[in-house]
């Protein structure tokens, strides 16, 4: 367990790479003695600084929830992390590669709740009741520690969120079969990976449960209004400067993002 000074310096560790675009070592390396709850409550810090600074809070994120994440990222639990508002782009989206530090973009399905969720006892049917839209998404991570990542590294990182471009066509959660949502990343014309929505825990509103049920051990919700991403169902796909980036969910439409 890490102490509050300790903390402290890790957050600003996190912030100075945010600024600077340039990864930290592994803070796993730096504090050998960090734990899980170490790395969540630099994560708070770190969003806290955000917020006295003017940012706001608009959703969350789960990662890590698919084998293929898992595995690309030889981590092998969820994480969760905190968007901002200005964090999320419309379809079409031009992004500034000097923005970020080693972008990637994945495939996912957003939800927005109607109505709060709290746990523990959250389950598949209480997300479905509870969720307004599920939306077709991109979500851009970025490391800000160095590779390779421990679990520790990935959460104090805020899951790597950096940037959301939503589009297509949003869905009421019971309008399609959600495990059956298929996606195909393609970059530059050519695809690069496919795959589908029940790579997600066997359903990608399992993914919302699993959060609400882990926030809710420290008293947090996930309230009315929010936009929560339950996790990629492929591989990450490299960004590189002048790269275009198109998701295409099939019946639920197409979004686009290019890096400049």
């Amino acid at each position: 367990m890490l102490s509050d000074a300790d903390r402290k310096k890790a957050a600003q560790s996190l912030l100075q790479a945010l600024r600077d675009r340039q990864p930290i070592v592994q803070l796993s390396k730096t504090y050998p003695e960090i734990t899980i709850e170490d790395a969540y409550a630099i994560q708070s810090l770190v969003n806290e600084a955000k917020v006295a600074a003017g940012a706001k809070v608009r959703g969350h994120k789960v990662g890590l929830t698919s084998k293929a994440m898992q595995a690309s990222s030889q981590i092998d639990e969820p994480d969760y992390g905190v968007l901002m508002a200005d964090m999320f782009h419309d379809d079409g989206a031009i992004l500034k590669h000097a923005d970020f530090c080693v972008p990637r973009v994945e495939l996912e399905l957003g939800f927005v709740l109607g109505k709060r969720l709290k746990g523990p006892g959250v389950g598949l049917l209480d997300v479905l009741a509870a969720t307004e839209w599920v939306v077709p998404s991109i979500e851009v991570i970025d490391a800000r520690v160095q590779n390779p990542r421990k679990i520790f590294d990935t959460v104090a990182d805020n899951g790597a969120a950096a940037a959301v471009v939503i589009g297509g066509r949003p869905v009421r959660p019971t309008d399609v079969d959600l495990r059956w949502v298929g996606g195909i990343m393609y970059r530059n014309g050519d695809i690069e990976e496919t795959g589908i929505a029940a790579g997600v825990l066997g359903h990608p509103a399992l993914g919302i449960a699993w959060l609400a049920n882990k926030v809710g051990r420290f008293g947090t919700a996930l309230e009315p209004g929010h936009f929560t991403l339950s996790g990629s169902f492929i591989r990450p796909v490299w960004a590189n400067k002048g790269d275009t980036l198109r998701a295409d969910f099939g019946p639920l439409g197409t979004i686009g993002v290019q890096f400049v």
